[in-house]
């Protein structure tokens, strides 16, 4: 049973995968038809930012009252429900009002399975279930240009996505009495008091562990959107081909993940962020230094397979560094930390590309790096004995 239930929480990280890239690969087919500007995707993206936000604020409070499984069903279910409802969808405005359940089904999902696994099983497997969330990222994508290749609109993407989670939904909702097979840890979800924003904050080492990880999304996402035009309007690199290579960063983090799994059996997470801090400063240094395109593109590479174990064993950690009673608050508050470091890192490098040069990118990365680095120490000095 307890093997059955971790090939459903592997199922469940795919899923959370799955619509996070579609909005990106459907935009330029969707834009057009809406008869609105391309920058109008950045509205639609930051509502759903805002409420993955709020809704991993509000995942200890509803785990504690429902459980993991009740939240992860639900959750899925009302992301199928906003991903059904952008495949009806026939105006922009209709778009922005299904992005706000679209949000709210992320984040308390996310923040629940993240917490359960931290209590219930070893770091390999987070960072295991983190490459299936890679695999998930995508596989939405792949079958939206499916799709459209296919001659069929991208309402009818969405509509196949929408019914692959609601399958899930089923499967997640008959799997309820195996969540309840596995004890929560002593002060665990088990907890009936649901911490405040201003006691988490208060924690020794939270304002750490909050920076750390907006700095650390604001890296991978930065990296992530801005990759095909630095290549190609810095290192001159014809459009094509820079797209092409700009996926060797997503690459670099889901085959990380899958390697940084059987890592995780020899080193620990603290051992692990740092071997994944050290990689991303040598893919920096690749950018940086006057060594060509080539050195770029592997340097991409690099930064994908450094980020790859940081975000996982952050979070693996967390109950170590707060305790199993505090782990469900806290790595709620470090989600929305995580997707406001979504929202803000990549429109700021956007102002910095437009008003003074794209190719300050390794550099704005570097800051962003060193930041990371710094607090992550912090974070270590304060709650280890």
């Amino acid at each position: 049973m307890v093997h059955l239930l971790l090939g459903i929480i592997y199922l469940a990280f795919i899923s959370l995968g799955l619509p996070d890239a579609l909005l990106g690969s459907a935009w330029p087919s969707i834009y057009p038809e809406f008869q609105v500007p391309v920058s109008y995707m950045g509205i639609v993206s930051v509502i759903i930012a805002m409420g993955t936000c709020v809704s991993s604020l509000l995942s200890d409070r509803l785990t504690r009252a429902l459980g993991t499984g009740k939240v992860t069903a639900l959750s899925v279910a009302t992301t199928a429900l906003a991903l059904l409802g952008f495949s009806w969808s026939h105006s922009f405005w209709a778009l922005c009002l299904w992005a706000i359940p679209y949000g709210l089904g992320a984040g308390s999902v996310d923040a629940s399975l993240n917490n359960y696994v931290a209590l219930h099983y070893e770091s390999r497997h987070m960072s295991w279930l983190h490459c299936c969330w890679g695999v998930g990222a995508a596989a939405g994508p792949y079958i939206m240009g499916y799709v459209l290749t296919g001659g069929s609109s991208w309402n009818r993407g969405y509509q196949l996505i929408g019914i692959l989670q609601i399958c899930l939904t089923a499967v997640l909702f008959l799997s309820l009495p195996l969540w309840k097979g596995r004890a929560a840890p002593a002060g665990g979800e088990q907890s009936t008091r649901p911490l405040t924003l201003k006691q988490i904050v208060s924690i020794p080492g939270a304002k750490e562990v909050l920076v750390c990880f907006f700095c650390y999304c604001a890296v991978e996402q930065t990296a992530g959107i801005w990759a095909s035009s630095y290549l190609t309007l810095h290192k001159s690199i014809p459009a094509e081909i820079a797209a092409g290579f700009a996926s060797m960063f997503y690459i670099g983090i889901t085959v990380g993940r899958a390697i940084s799994g059987f890592l995780t059996i020899k080193l620990s997470d603290t051992q692990m962020i740092r071997l994944g801090e050290g990689i991303m400063a040598l893919g920096l240094a690749a950018m940086l230094l006057p060594l060509g395109a080539n050195a770029a593109l592997a340097g991409f590479l690099l930064i994908g397979l450094g980020c790859a174990p940081i975000y996982p064993c952050i979070i693996h950690s967390t109950p170590v560094h707060f305790g199993a009673e505090n782990s469900q608050a806290m790595i709620g508050v470090q989600m929305a930390s995580a997707y406001l470091g979504i929202c803000v890192a990549p429109p700021l490098f956007g102002l910095i590309a437009r008003h003074l040069f794209i190719g300050l990118l390794p550099i704005y990365l570097l800051v962003i790096l060193a930041a990371m680095v710094f607090l992550h120490e912090a974070l270590l000095k304060k709650t280890e004995a």
